[in-house]
């Protein structure tokens, strides 16, 4: 039996401003810096053997996965770095302050771009350019997701890399973003599409999974804050 763990990164600077950011790369703050170094005790103190680290490329995650990996003494493990994982793309929303969004959209509109499933946000004129990602081509970046689209682009990788990884009982961390954890947490329980507007993902708290060679669940905790 293998162990997954789910965590979403420290508090970003966009966290604490409550402003949307998706694929925008902000840092951690001071806080989030602790809640890494306090979720990363917190593993440390269980009875993990993590062959692989799994984040996005944002560094907001980056950073979390690497302040967990030297609590847990694991820095020699391989840290794999992919944008399947990268938070969904809010669009043309990225930058704004959420509570002013509420006051020029409405509540209900903002809580269906924030929570609903299939909801689009607002999309972005054109892609942006950035060169972490000209690898892909032109027009590779997106110009707004869903959490049903960002869950398309995460369900190839958990096929390819931490699924096969745990059928051989080898124990997984994934460092990650609300949405992206969410799809994954949607995946793996089958959490109906109407059902995932109420799950909430909290920043720096292990979700861990106990799973059977088929990857069913056998138990799920939160290792809440203290």
């Amino acid at each position: 039996m293998a162990r997954l763990v789910l965590l979403r990164h420290g508090e970003s600077t966009a966290n604490r401003d409550n402003i949307y950011t998706g694929w925008s790369d902000v840092p951690l703050t001071s806080a989030g810096i602790t809640e890494a170094q306090q979720a990363g005790k917190r593993l440390a103190a269980l009875d993990f053997d993590f062959t692989a680290v799994h984040t996005s490329l944002l560094q907001r995650a980056i950073m979390t996965a690497n302040i967990v990996m030297e609590q847990l003494d694991i820095l020699a493990v391989p840290l794999n770095k992919t944008w399947r994982l990268n938070e969904r793309h809010y669009g043309a929303l990225r930058g704004q302050n959420k509570d002013a969004t509420r006051q020029e959209y409405g509540a209900e509109q903002v809580a269906l771009w924030r929570r609903s499933y299939t909801t689009v946000p607002p999309k972005l004129a054109q892609p942006d350019y950035d060169r972490r990602y000209t690898r892909y081509g032109y027009r590779f970046e997106p110009l707004a997701e869903s959490l049903a689209m960002a869950l398309t682009r995460v369900v190839p990788y958990w096929l390819d890399h931490i699924g096969p990884a745990l059928i051989n009982g080898h124990d997984q961390l994934v460092v990650a973003h609300g949405s992206t954890i969410r799809a994954l947490i949607k995946y793996l329980e089958a959490v109906s599409d109407s059902g995932i507007n109420g799950v909430e993902v909290a920043n720096g708290e292990p979700i861990v999974y106990d799973l059977d060679a088929k990857l069913r669940i056998k138990n799920k905790t939160i290792i809440h804050k203290q």
